[in-house]
């Protein structure tokens, strides 16, 4: 009867350890002194938390961002379902923003102040390249007046220095759209972001970031600080 009991107490917790390995959650959330998107400022200081799950490569994750000081600001509320394998991945957004219509469940194509956006990518491990299409819900128009199905490309570069993660990147919106106030192809986002992890206790840190951003299509530029609670 031992030996019955010790084989079924490892067997579960052999089942438990895989399961861990093979399923991974993600709670965390980002307060950052502004919201900054693809070189556009979309509001003030912000809590900014994330709920996901992970399984062989498939991903389904919950993000949302909310004003912590400005009442006006936009309510945002975003779901993702992602593939990766290997250095190649794909994935779907629902973005919600309270405006122009606040009504969560309201899909009509004139109404609706859902985004939905398609996107494809690929990381070389030294560099990453990234491609964004929105496809349908409320997106801007191109210059003749029909929906643009506006794009973002973005070519990231991460790199290590002085015990510091770094992470620069430059992306740009290849045709004209009012979604992102082109009129051709521009460059909409220059950034440079550093992350560092402060040791709180021998088993808990914060990551701290700062990011310095510019968007050369409207000759804006912004400095963002921020940190992550994650258990």
């Amino acid at each position: 009867m031992k030996k019955i009991v010790l084989m079924a107490t490892l067997l579960a917790a052999g089942m438990s350890a895989t399961a861990q390995d093979e399923v991974e959650t993600t709670v965390a959330a980002d307060v950052v002194s502004s919201y900054v998107w693809r070189g556009t400022e979309c509001g003030s200081a912000a809590i900014q938390p994330t709920l996901g799950i992970g399984y062989k490569g498939l991903s389904l994750s919950a993000w949302g961002s909310y004003g912590l000081v400005d009442a006006n600001d936009t309510k945002e509320f975003d779901l993702t379902l992602g593939y990766t394998t290997g250095g190649f991945n794909i994935g779907v957004t629902d973005y919600w923003f309270n405006s122009p219509e606040e009504r969560y469940f309201l899909y009509d194509a004139h109404k609706t102040s859902h985004i939905f956006e398609a996107n494809v990518g690929y990381d070389f491990g030294a560099a990453s390249i990234q491609w964004f299409t929105n496809f349908a819900g409320n997106d801007g128009v191109n210059k003749d007046g029909k929906r643009a199905y506006s794009s973002y490309v973005e070519l990231g570069v991460p790199f290590k220095l002085a015990s510091v993660d770094w992470s620069a990147a430059v992306g740009a919106v290849p045709f004209a759209t009012s979604f992102y106030d082109t009129t051709g192809f521009a460059v909409t986002n220059v950034s440079l972001k550093a992350t560092k992890d402060i040791k709180i206790t021998d088993t808990f840190s914060i990551p701290v970031f700062g990011q310095i951003a510019a968007n050369p299509r409207t000759e804006k530029a912004f400095f963002v600080f921020g940190f992550t609670l994650q258990p």
